[in-house]
């Protein structure tokens, strides 16, 4: 297999090649410092307040397609055979404002302008995929990007305003769609990419079967896939991961297959390429999955990734044990599969061996007489981390409950089952009275700890009141107890 050390992307118009590049060189500090792109903004370096948000697109199949993320956490190695748009990108040859950007200003969304061209970015992106917003629509867009001046009402105002300003139609990245396909591929010459600066070293497989070589070659290496957790090891804690394998642009490692039983998810999912089908089969994931991070964070955050890290409170793993998912684990050419709940040992430690890669995941596809139900609670509504998770799933015959799966993360060392409180559950009668006892039993399942996010009371008292929430939501015709959206 022929290999590469070059990097190759399109920046705005213009053809890029590096030929060194770290494993921790961030596309934010390329952009202002290497190319002074001052327009994209440093501001907390963790992919939080949107304010570096650029758009980046990719050949999926044939299909060039743009999402927004941040630009301090992706890391500039994946970036190979990508088209990057910035905000100095918007605007038309004669220096003409874009109509998101000319919404702003008459509607006074600038403010005081720091977080500006982020919120124009992701804005942008919006617009592009969904010329007529509603207000929800445009509240979900922005959900990655923090303002702290005097609020969000003018940037909504914006928003709906842009869009009697002009037409995507019209957009450069439209009319020039077909001419950037064309130069992403030429790009693509299905070569493995080796990247070094010094000596830190990464590492693009050509294909899946490639990667698996590769952890062959170097076992201890990092793994990433959006660095949305990785990114910060980064720019938080100065870590040294070299060498990184990157795996965000393998196309065999994004595929979604619904089956007649299950639905099957390459491990490079992200949370925003797997939307659309787990709402369509689960239709009580779609609102969970929109409370998880912002967009620009969805879009290169990846499910097989949240479960990977093992992090006790990842926002997919309860939801994935609740329905009863599995995942398959490859090194070279073997693979073995396990439940997700076996995946977790202890914190911080997973049943991953040295070369071992997480694959893909199987999720059952619901059956008629289950109930299932997900949440999160958090301080903020909208990007934060979870203080619990939940995930419930109940099988309801002839008025009792005859199966139980229920998982909780934020309340152990690791994503973990309610074993005992299912078992309280599991022949007895289908009542509230029954959901009450049974949460009783969360004691005899946890110990919780008190850290930033939570006490240790208040995650239990959360786990406890979840059963009568579920119960309350489960009846026909009931209205969700939940804040209004």
């Amino acid at each position: 297999m022929a290999n590469r050390t070059e990097l190759r992307f399109l920046l705005n118009g213009k053809d890029i090649t590096l030929d060194a590049v770290s494993a921790t060189d961030t596309l934010l500090d390329f952009l202002r410092i290497e190319r002074r792109l001052t327009g994209t903004k440093e501001g907390c370096a963790e992919g939080d307040c949107g304010a570096c948000t650029v758009l980046v697109g990719r050949l999926r199949d044939g299909t060039l397609t743009y999402e927004p993320v941040n630009a301090c956490i992706r890391l500039l190695a994946s970036l190979d055979g990508c088209h990057v748009v910035t905000i100095e990108y918007l605007s038309g040859p004669d220096g003409r404002l874009h109509p998101v950007q000319q919404a702003m200003v008459e509607h006074h969304g600038s403010q005081c302008g720091f977080c500006t061209p982020g919120f124009v970015m992701s804005l942008y992106a919006l617009w592009m995929e969904n010329p007529a917003p509603d207000a929800t629509d445009i509240e979900t867009a922005i959900q990655g990007n923090l303002c702290r001046c005097t609020g969000y009402e003018p940037i909504i105002k914006a928003a709906l305003a842009a869009t009697t300003m002009g037409s995507p139609a019209q957009d450069a990245l439209n009319t020039e769609r077909q001419a950037v396909s064309a130069r992403l591929g030429a790009l693509s010459d299905g070569a493995r990419v080796e990247l070094s600066k010094g000596n830190s070293r990464a590492i693009l497989p050509a294909s899946v079967d490639d990667l698996a070589q590769a952890l062959q070659d170097y076992p201890q290496a990092t793994l990433v896939a959006g660095a949305t957790d990785v990114g910060l090891w980064v720019t938080k804690f100065l870590r040294d991961i070299s060498p990184v394998i990157f795996l965000g642009h393998l196309d065999g490692l994004r595929r979604i297959e619904v089956t007649d039983s299950a639905i099957e998810f390459g491990a490079g999912v992200s949370y925003t390429g797997s939307r659309a089908v787990l709402a369509q089969h689960f239709s009580h994931l779609g609102e969970y999955w929109d409370r998880i991070a912002g967009w620009q964070i969805r879009a290169m955050g990846t499910i097989g990734g949240n479960v990977a890290n093992g992090s006790p409170i990842g926002d997919t793993p309860p939801v994935l044990i609740s329905l009863g998912a599995q995942i398959v684990l490859r090194k070279g050419t073997t693979q073995r599969s396990m439940p997700v709940e076996d995946f977790f040992i202890d914190y911080g430690k997973q049943d991953l061996a040295a070369g071992e890669f997480l694959e893909s995941l199987r999720i059952p596809l619901p059956a008629s007489d289950m109930r299932y139900a997900a949440y999160k609670i958090s301080k903020r509504r909208d990007e934060d981390i979870s203080s619990v998770a939940a995930g419930f799933a109940l099988r309801i015959n002839d008025g009792r409950i005859t199966e139980a799966r229920i998982a909780f993360g934020g309340m152990a060392a690791t994503p973990k089952r309610a074993t005992t409180a299912e078992a309280a559950l599991v022949g007895q009668a289908w009542t509230e009275e029954t959901l009450r006892d049974a949460a009783d039993h969360l004691a005899q399942d946890f110990t919780p700890l008190t850290d930033w996010r939570a006490s240790s009371d208040y995650r239990m008292r959360v786990a406890r009141n979840l059963f009568r929430r579920f119960w309350l939501e489960a009846q026909d015709n009931a209205t969700p107890v939940r804040l209004s959206a």
